[in-house]
């Protein structure tokens, strides 16, 4: 390292002062490219495994012996320790090299999803899929990191995120038909392993491929970095949801008034509490979520609005998944194929940002009118109460819903990395992917309790009014996002801020695409 290299250093010191900048020279475009597409395939694997245990649930529910409330832990003990470990993993990804991160979560996931498939123990299995959240949660932030690194241009960028967001659709889709066939023809297990015999090679092209670093990547000391993880502070978050995910499905079990419903939501709010007065008194670089984030303009709000895209799918997904193989006894393969239009229409308005139409229009409105698709979507569902309604009522309400979510989900997204600097790429996508997770596990958790209690008053699941008392919960919840989207998002924020970000990093961003609005980036991410 030369020594203008040290001239160059602030002065300002901190607990987490850097001792070392490196620099790497651009990756071809060839080796770019290559990249983008294991980044994609892993972000497919994800979703194809979450999606494909979907169509499984039903078999899983019975090898297990799980409770009907119980089965919600088959998605939410991934879901759970993935959203928690989100905010480290972004932490770990911009303070060490997140090419190792990227690497070593694929490898310790793949070698989990082997271990998956030879499960016979209901626990074990969901600890396995607990610990595997925690690996899959070291790929996500350091991938988002990694493609910004890789692509800075702008207009790149936007097409590299937007194709990472596609790809996931597409293994919505894809996991949907290969979970179904599977347990059909196969077995539940091969969908872990197929996903391991995917991982391993791709790990293996991407510790060749991927440069030790992409970016202008600052080194500290070693209990400097370790400090800034903040893993009392994790730890905190996690436990919190966990028990709160407990008290809401042992609610419909032993009563929402017994011992072991309250105190376990009584003790969770109270650590949720703990954990936001703890990262109050930590130093901005050593915080999980630095306090001042939430000061950022319109953070908070899209923060919140990342709860919604995945809370309506998983429910959806859930619900008719249960009901079609355990009620209507359609095979596996058939609910699935019937669930194609969810992920069809989610991996086509993937591709929204490409319509000039709608890259115009603030991200405001964008997701405003995400939600009120959703919305109608769910009014659909509540009405459809027998087989013989698909095509009227559940058909147009998986269009309508499906392309609401997406188009909630992108415009977010990209609005939350707008609002932020560059530099804070890995934390920015933890949290937003963080939010998704969370709205997915606790979603679950409280539309299967309220279906399980309503079931339990009302002869079973067969009469679907436990289904449409799902429903209507999970529309009063997105009615109250949408409202406080159209309060408290504000519409002159983003493009000052984006250009203050620009201006302290140095970037080379036309503004004027900036300030053009701050829904669909035209080339700025």
């Amino acid at each position: 390292m030369d020594s203008s290299s040290l001239d160059n250093k602030s002065p300002e010191t901190s607990v987490c002062d850097v001792d070392v900048v490196v620099e790497r020279p651009a990756p071809s475009n060839a080796r770019r490219y290559t990249l983008l597409f294991i980044f994609c395939i892993t972000q497919f694997l994800y979703t194809l495994t979450n999606s494909a245990l979907f169509s499984a649930i039903p078999s899983l529910v019975r090898k297990f012996d799980f409770a009907q409330s119980q089965s919600v832990w088959i998605i939410s003990a991934y879901q759970l320790t993935f959203a928690s470990f989100l905010l480290m993993s972004g932490k770990i990804s911009d303070i060490y090299n997140p090419k190792y991160t990227f690497i070593t979560g694929k490898f310790i996931l793949a070698i989990l999803c082997i271990g998956l498939g030879f499960v016979s123990d209901g626990i074990l299995f969901l600890a396995l899929r607990a610990l595997s959240g925690i690996a899959a949660s070291l790929t996500v932030p350091s991938a988002l990191a990694l493609l910004v690194g890789l692509f800075p241009e702008p207009k790149h960028q936007a097409a590299a995120i937007a194709a990472f967001g596609a790809w996931g659709a597409i293994g919505i889709v894809l996991g949907l038909i290969t979970g179904a066939f599977f347990v059909e023809y196969v077995s539940w297990s091969w969908v872990f392993w197929f996903v391991s015999t995917v991982i391993i090679p791709t790990t293996l092209i991407s510790a060749v491929l991927i440069p030790s670093q992409t970016k202008n990547v600052v080194r500290k000391s070693g209990f400097t970095r370790f400090r800034s993880l903040d893993i009392i502070g994790i730890l905190i978050l996690t436990v919190a949801v966990i028990l709160f995910i407990f008290g809401v499905t042992t609610g419909s079990i032993t009563g929402w008034g017994s011992a072991m419903t309250v105190a376990p939501l009584v003790i969770s709010i109270a650590m949720t509490a703990a954990f936001f007065c703890w990262e109050a008194f930590q130093p901005s670089e050593c915080a999980a979520v630095p306090p001042s984030t939430w000061f950022i303009p319109n953070f908070s709000v899209l923060f919140g609005t990342s709860l919604l895209p995945y809370f309506w799918w998983a429910n959806v997904f859930t619900t008719y998944a249960s009901l079609w193989q355990d009620v209507y006894q359609w095979s596996a393969m058939s609910s699935a194929i019937h669930m194609l239009p969810i992920g069809i229409t989610a991996f086509v308005f993937s591709f929204a940002n490409r319509v000039n139409a709608l890259s115009g229009m603030n991200a405001k409105w964008l997701i405003f009118s995400g939600a009120l698709m959703m919305m109608t979507a769910l009014v659909l569902f509540a009405f459809a109460d027998g087989p013989h309604k698909y095509w009227s009522l559940v058909f147009p309400g998986f269009l309508i819903g499906s392309a609401g979510a997406m188009l909630t989900n992108i415009s977010a997204n990209i609005a939350m990395f707008r609002a932020t600097p560059p530099s804070t790429a890995g934390t920015v996508g933890a949290i937003f992917n963080c939010g998704l997770q969370l709205g997915s596990a606790i979603g679950l958790a409280a539309v299967g309790s309220i279906q399980a209690s309503v079931q339990n008053r009302n002869r079973g699941p067969s009469n679907y009014e436990g289904q449409a008392a799902g429903f209507w919960f999970m529309l009063v919840c997105i009615c109250i996002a949408a409202i406080a989207i159209l309060v408290f998002y504000r519409t002159d924020a983003t493009g000052s801020r984006v250009e203050k970000a620009a201006v302290s990093a140095g970037s080379e961003i036309d503004v004027s695409e900036i300030e053009k609005g701050d829904g669909f980036p035209e080339g700025t991410v």
